[in-house]
């Protein structure tokens, strides 16, 4: 070989073992996306790792998958406003992507924590009555997610009531007065109370430290049956034990639209599956990972609300629920 035609040989290797590394640097590396979590209930507590399992499949179904793609930034407020600010601004220090709450309360301080990160509510009460929105069609703003309209759906529950025990005059209602969503949905329960011909007491708290001063109203005010207006802090399983415990105790029937409620003991459940909302406010996180505004996310309502009944608490009770609200009901616990 003679000398130029090696030199020339031995510049194109040359050239091509320095484009090796720029090849491999040009293949498109995929993303890690991190995404923060504020809710109120406990790491620990049974109803939040059932709640955060299902926002991780729903995630895992859409392609992310946690140490590949995906960082997931819990935050759990323990019920603390003050706890939840410093989480909220911690979030936003990390530069999340998305914010993912998990009660009305979350929702609020996230929003005045940032308006720029994308915030998804996993559930929520009122969001336009409570300002977070400016309309379910086009939300505006940074937040979008899903509602339950729960000053909606806490009439339906006392009419429920009403129809599985017609003679009923008196109820209790126990609710979370430091949540200003359940202030509506307190005010919309009393309305369909006088329709009703019912009297409703209101057995109001603000922390779960208050909650013995609600059951010593209950029991003052002695009603026929119980009314629980379900919100992040009566889901909290020390809450919803001291309350399901009261209830029974003190041989109340009793509604509440959280599905373990009828599990537990209580009469009647009626609402949406609170886990199906937070696997699906990962299609949410899905769609902003990929672009899409919170501004013209629609706000999604649920279009399936469980009906349970617990027909061994109504026998025990001395209760004949009629046949026309056990045929309507998703399952009776017998």
């Amino acid at each position: 070989m003679s000398p130029s035609l090696l030199r020339t040989t031995l510049a194109l290797i040359a050239a091509a073992m320095l484009a090796i590394p720029t090849a491999v640097e040009a293949q498109p590396r995929e993303n890690v996306y991190r995404v923060g979590l504020l809710l109120r209930l406990p790491a620990g507590d049974p109803g939040s790792l059932r709640i955060f399992t299902e926002f991780v499949d729903g995630l895992r179904e859409l392609g992310y998958v946690e140490g590949r793609n995906l960082t997931l930034e819990r935050r759990s407020t323990q019920g603390s406003p003050e706890q939840a600010r410093i989480l909220a601004d911690e979030l936003v220090r990390l530069k999340v992507d998305v914010i993912v709450t998990g009660g009305d309360r979350e929702v609020e301080i996230a929003k005045q924590a940032t308006r720029t990160i994308p915030i998804v509510m996993a559930v929520s009460g009122d969001p336009v009555r409570s300002g977070f929105v400016s309309s379910l069609a086009r939300p505006g703003g940074n937040v979008t997610g899903l509602s339950f309209v729960s000053p909606e759906l806490s009439p339906k529950l006392l009419e429920i009531l009403k129809e599985a025990v017609p003679n009923v005059r008196d109820v209790a209602a126990i609710w979370n007065a430091g949540n200003p969503v359940k202030r509506l949905d307190f005010d919309e329960t009393q309305r369909a109370a006088r329709a009703l011909g019912v009297t409703l007491h209101s057995a109001e708290f603000k922390t779960p430290a208050d909650l013995a001063a609600s059951f010593a109203t209950v029991t003052r005010v002695r009603p026929q049956a119980l009314v629980i207006l379900i919100d992040e802090v009566l889901n909290q399983t020390d809450v919803f034990t001291a309350v399901e415990e009261f209830a029974l105790k003190h041989r109340l029937p009793s509604i509440s639209g959280e599905r373990r409620h009828a599990d537990a003991g209580g009469l009647i459940s009626y609402g949406p599956n609170t886990g199906a909302l937070f696997r699906r406010a990962a299609t949410y996180v899905d769609k902003i990972l990929k672009g899409a505004k919170p501004a013209d996310l629609p706000i999604e309502q649920p279009t399936k609300f469980q009906l349970v009944v617990n027909l061994r608490t109504a026998k025990a009770l001395g209760i004949s629920v009629p046949a026309s609200l056990l045929v309507r009901a998703d399952q009776v616990i017998e």
